[in-house]
């Protein structure tokens, strides 16, 4: 009954004889026992190869927390637009595999950011919500300066957190500039609780809907006109308008845009001189 192993010396020699007998005794027994046999050494051999397959995906399986793909390398970093300076941190480049394209900086926002800086008076005075701000909130930050109440909102907690650690920073004693009241709050597209949990709080909605290159998944694009109009007829006909900076990237995508907006009753007018290349 002594266990022995490959390179074990005497052990060796017996643990091989015993198997070269075992085998030659089966090549005695009659046709039916062999085959008996035979069955059982190959459901044997069967059993351990799905054994060891096993134990290999097991091995090739790798659990990577959510964590693994957040980039929380965050840069104070200063943008310019007019006479306008904001400082905020952001990334150079974000993950998109945990849907964090909120990270960055997108050139739809840094377009609509100098259209608003020459055209501030549209601004004076208003309220405004932003939708899908991004950790950055760099379009309702420079809004901050003109308008007087600004809800920056995104679906993403991760994004939410450098949100409103941005906010603080543009809020506080040191930086005199901002004049509205800034708040963040959670908003996922198409979600009823968190669209009436807002217009709970603002009942009496907002002048400006701003959406700064947001549109980049195609089973998003309704939902998100969907949120729009309920956020229009909340502040009536004529009331309230949504200023969407949209980045031509897919004709399919140029397409659901115009369609959904149609679908919702909304007139479309393309602001002159905003057409750009990027």
């Amino acid at each position: 009954n002594k266990k022995c192993t490959p390179g074990a010396g005497p052990f060796l020699q017996v643990w091989s004889a015993y198997v070269y007998f075992c085998l030659f005794t089966m090549c005695c027994v009659s046709q039916r026992e062999t085959m008996e046999v035979k069955s059982e050494v190959s459901t044997f051999l069967e059993e351990e190869k799905m054994v060891r397959q096993e134990e290999e995906e097991e091995e090739d399986i790798v659990c990577l927390d959510e964590a693994f793909f957040i980039n929380d390398n965050y840069h104070l970093t200063t943008y310019t637009f007019g006479s306008h300076v904001l400082q905020l941190f952001c990334l150079q480049s974000a993950s998109t595999d945990f849907d964090l394209t909120g990270q960055l900086v997108w050139p739809g926002a840094m377009l609509l950011n100098d259209y608003l800086s020459k055209n501030a008076e549209m601004l004076q005075g208003c309220s405004m919500i932003e939708l899908g701000s991004g950790v950055v909130g760099i379009t309702g930050m420079l809004c901050s300066r003109f308008c007087h109440q600004i809800l920056l909102t995104d679906h993403n907690d991760e994004v939410l957190k450098i949100l409103r650690r941005n906010i603080e920073l543009n809020t506080s004693s040191e930086n005199p500039s901002c004049c509205a009241a800034l708040e963040a709050e959670k908003l996922e597209w198409g979600n009823s609780d968190h669209i009436n949990s807002i217009l709970h709080k603002y009942p009496g909605g907002f002048d400006l809907i701003l959406g700064a290159d947001i549109c980049f998944q195609q089973s998003s694009v309704p939902l998100l006109f969907d949120t729009v109009e309920q956020l229009l007829r909340n502040r009536g006909s004529g009331h309230c308008k949504f200023i969407l900076a949209y980045v031509s990237r897919a004709k399919m995508m140029d397409s659901m845009v115009i369609t959904e907006a149609t679908r919702h009753g909304m007139l479309i007018n393309e602001v002159s001189g905003t057409r750009s290349v990027v």
